[in-house]
């Protein structure tokens, strides 16, 4: 793992209080490519009075799914082995990259969060959050009897991607845009082989796009997976 190389990538939308900070404790750890998925703040004009870090802009909001993947086909295409994807707004801490960094190969590693490292979560994301694991694990275990053991947190967006894993997605036809593409990814690449580990990270609530019309989307895709 010490000649791999390591792409953190960063999907954003109108993050201009938080993401010079988190680009700049990133770079310490390894590269970084920020996808600015068509902010319309000061976002941009941060991002380029940051030396070395690597951004894809796009001219139309893409949302989760469409930012991630064109981090993704960034790194495949400059030469990185694995791809970690982080939250632009600091809820993800990038002190602890090295645990991905460091962590044993896998095609892909998740950040499992620590129940007692998490600060500020409402109930209801709480419960969310326990609910789609619950429901992702059973539809794993329904589909792919010799898929992963039983993971810890299914919703978590620190994770880290192999190259196999950025084939694999980048190469699917993917039907999700939201929060969904955690679910819809999880189970594409457990179908298709690819090894999955945890990792334990700390959450710290800060903002969230989280409403029901995103929960209604990622429940119509997990039905669609069992």
């Amino acid at each position: 793992m010490a000649a791999a190389r390591f792409l953190v990538v960063i999907p954003a939308y109108n993050e201009e209080e938080t993401i010079e900070e988190v680009v700049r404790r990133s770079q310490k750890h390894c590269d970084v490519c920020v996808v600015d998925d068509c902010s319309k703040d000061r976002t941009p004009e941060i991002l380029a009075s940051i030396p070395g870090v690597h951004v894809v802009r796009h001219q139309q909001n893409t949302h989760i799914a469409g930012a991630v993947l064109d981090g993704m086909r960034y790194a495949l295409g400059n030469g990185y082995d694995y791809a970690v994807t982080m939250d632009a707004g600091l809820s993800h801490n990038p002190d602890e990259l090295p645990r991905f960094l460091q962590c044993e190969p896998a095609d892909l590693v998740i950040g499992a969060r620590d129940p007692g490292q998490v600060q500020g979560v409402p109930l209801r994301r709480r419960v969310l959050s326990r609910c789609g694991t619950f429901l992702m694990n059973s539809a794993l275990s329904d589909r792919n009897r010799n898929g992963p053991k039983r993971l810890r947190d299914c919703t978590s967006g620190y994770r880290r991607y192999s190259r196999r894993a950025m084939e694999v997605l980048t190469t699917a036809t993917l039907r999700s845009r939201a929060f969904d593409f955690l679910l819809e990814s999880l189970a594409v690449l457990s179908r298709s082989g690819c090894s999955i580990r945890e990792v334990p990270i700390s959450y710290k609530f800060t903002n969230s796009s989280l409403n029901w019309r995103i929960v209604r989307e990622a429940l119509r895709m997990w039905w669609s997976l069992k």
